[in-house]
């Protein structure tokens, strides 16, 4: 009969958290942030039907990087969270802050007692009647939270990506930026991306709109790809 290898408490989670970090880096960018015309989602993206980026509920949006299966498993689990919260009591008791915390307490559980932790990132996004009243909460594998002030990073390489967007940003007011300055900021920082019309197609965009033309409860749309490209235009 073979002898069981020990290995103790903090090799295994720290070999977990290694294994997840290295499967989240593997993947492309998600630039998420709080502006004028509400919070913008931009994803790098080439594939037009396998979404980094999504709707949860009337005012709260999702975005993740990873492995697909997994973090579309936790999207479709939000929805169903929010539309049955909010049918049972009211929309107004949806919110992120719920949400974020139900994903946090998923994600802790599968990293201390499941084989293979999730390799994922995700940020769970409220719209606000103000940038200064918007929720932008990032989650982590391991189920760690953080409530985080006017932007998100995740995915690719975050440091480099993050020094890139703060020296594009430095000096100037992103609260106060509209959406088709933030997307062409994005698009400048993300690595496999550029600022040519020609690169819209590389791009997942999204945008929680402060203001709906409609006057509909839901506030999230997913731009085109001609738009994405006017607006990456407009900065020539």
């Amino acid at each position: 009969m073979s002898a069981q290898y020990y290995v103790s408490p903090e090799q295994l989670m720290k070999d977990r958290a290694d294994f997840a970090r290295k499967g989240i880096a593997r993947g492309r960018a998600v630039i998420v942030a709080s502006c004028a015309d509400g919070i913008a989602l931009i994803a790098e993206n080439p594939s037009g039907s396998l979404h980094k980026i999504g709707e949860i509920y009337d005012r709260i949006a999702f975005a993740a990087v990873g492995k697909y299966n997994e973090f579309e498993s936790l999207r479709q689990a939000g929805v169903r969270y929010a539309d049955t919260r909010g049918y049972s009591y009211s929309r107004h008791d949806v919110t992120g802050r719920g949400l974020a915390s139900v994903y946090a307490q998923s994600l802790g559980a599968v990293f201390t007692a499941e084989a293979k932790p999730f390799e994922v990132e995700l940020a769970v996004l409220e719209l606000g009647e103000t940038p200064a009243l918007d929720t932008l909460f990032s989650l982590n594998f391991d189920g760690s939270i953080a409530e985080q002030p006017g932007h998100i990073i995740m995915g690719g390489d975050t440091p480099a990506i993050r020094e890139a967007w703060n020296g594009y940003w430095a000096g100037k007011d992103l609260a106060a930026a509209g959406t088709d300055e933030v997307i062409r900021a994005a698009a400048l920082v993300l690595p496999g991306v550029g600022e040519s019309p020609e690169d819209a197609r590389l791009l997942e965009v999204a945008v929680l709109e402060r203001v709906t033309s409609s006057g509909s409860h839901r506030h999230f749309r997913r731009l085109d790809t001609p738009t994405i490209a006017r607006f990456l235009g407009a900065g020539k």
